[in-house]
Order: C-alpha cells, then structure tokens, then sequence
C-alpha cells in the first residue's frame, strides 16, 4: 500500500509542478492611465507614440514654416484677409518594416489637426476625399497623371469643396542588425503638391530608435 501510495505521488507531482508553473508563477497584466505631464512609454518591439508624435510635429512644423514665408494667396477673402489654401490631405502610405495597425487613423489625424491650425491653410474633410475617390474610381497614387487629377478636381468642385494642393504623407524606416540588438531609423515625409503649377515642396523628420534584447532572452537562444 504504502509503495502504491509513493509512486502515486510520484508520478503526481511533476504535472502540478508543470500546472503551478504554468499558472501560479505568470505575471499579471496591468495598467494605469498617464497624465499629462507623463512621457509617453517606449514601444519595446515597435514604434509607438513616443516615435510618431515628434515626427510629426516637426515635419508639419518645418512645412508650415517655409509655406507661411513663401506663399502669398492670390485670392483675399470678405474681411480683406488672404484667404486660406485649400489642402486635400491623401492619406499616410506605409513603406516601412513594420505594420502600423491603428496608428495609421491616428498619425493622420494628427496631421490632419495641425495643418488645419495653420494661418495659410484648410483641409478639405476626408469624407469628401474618399467620396471624390470613389466616384472617380482612383487610387490616391494615380492622382499624378494629369487627366485624373482634373476629373478629381472636378468632382470635389461639385461638392462645393475646391482644392489648390494636395499632401501626401509617407512612412519609411532603415534597419540595422548588429548581433541580438538593432537600430531602426523612422522618417516621416510630407510631400505638398500645387494642382495649379504641379510644383511640390517636401518636408522630412527622422527618429533612430534602438531595439535591445534582455541577457536571459539571449541565453534562451543557445
């Protein structure tokens, strides 16, 4: 009996070893909400706010900056005031290494509400954009060719929403490995579009980041 017992014990005790290891010992997911003065948190595995937010407001920063000194408005509105530029925001294309998921809705809102704070210029509504698209059946990238960009032109000018510019922003990234760590290099540029001349003017920010693996990720390597 007592032997039946032992080896009943015996064979027991490693699968609530495994159990307790499995279930006692896993840490606890928690959370807390950051206030105002608070840092954004560093993405470990990827960028995140604390990344995009300061691309963006140094590239719009920079591009409002020289447009304020360098476009003079031809038309002048009720009050005498130059009248604002009418921007048609295409949206934020992705040609980095990484997915960025729901940060896409994000950065171009952030875009979208610093440009409309500017003295020089008025976003068009992206509802009206994507609603001019889809009439025309175009893609943003087509809009170079010059009969596409005159028939979307025309289609917003239905809409009682004229455009003089349009802005494009992009997302890329350059990649380093040196051993278990690596280095990624974000930039964001912003690429303003005169519909009337075809002139463009663009505008970049870049962020170095550094990817860095724990000593006990890297033991579980070998």
């Amino acid at each position: 009996m007592f032997r039946r017992r032992f080896l009943m014990h015996t064979a027991i005790a490693p699968v609530l070893a495994a159990v307790f290891a499995a279930t006692g010992c896993r840490g606890k997911q928690v959370a807390h909400v950051l206030k105002d003065g608070d840092e954004d948190m560093v993405g470990s595995h990827a960028a995140g706010a604390e990344t995009w937010k300061p691309l963006i407001e140094q590239s719009v920063g920079q591009l409002l900056a020289r447009q304020c000194s360098e476009i003079h408005p031809a038309s002048v509105a009720s009050e005498g005031e130059p009248a604002k530029k009418r921007v048609c925001f295409m949206g934020v294309e992705n040609k980095s290494a990484e997915e960025i998921g729901d940060s896409r809705e994000q950065i171009y809102d952030h875009i979208d509400t610093l440009v409309s704070q500017s003295e020089q210029f008025q976003l068009v509504s992206k509802r009206y954009v994507d609603a001019g698209l889809k009439e025309c059946r175009l893609r943003s990238d087509e809009l170079f060719i010059p009969a596409n960009q005159r028939m979307f032109g025309a289609a917003l000018e239905k809409m009682e929403q004229p455009i003089n510019y349009l802005l494009f922003a992009k997302i890329t990234s350059l990649s380093t490995q040196s051993n278990g760590d690596s280095q990624r290099d974000y930039q964001l540029v912003l690429e303003l579009v005169d519909t009337e001349t075809g002139d463009y003017d663009k505008e970049s920010a870049t962020i170095r980041k550094g990817y860095h693996k724990s000593k006990l990720s890297k033991l579980k390597h070998y």
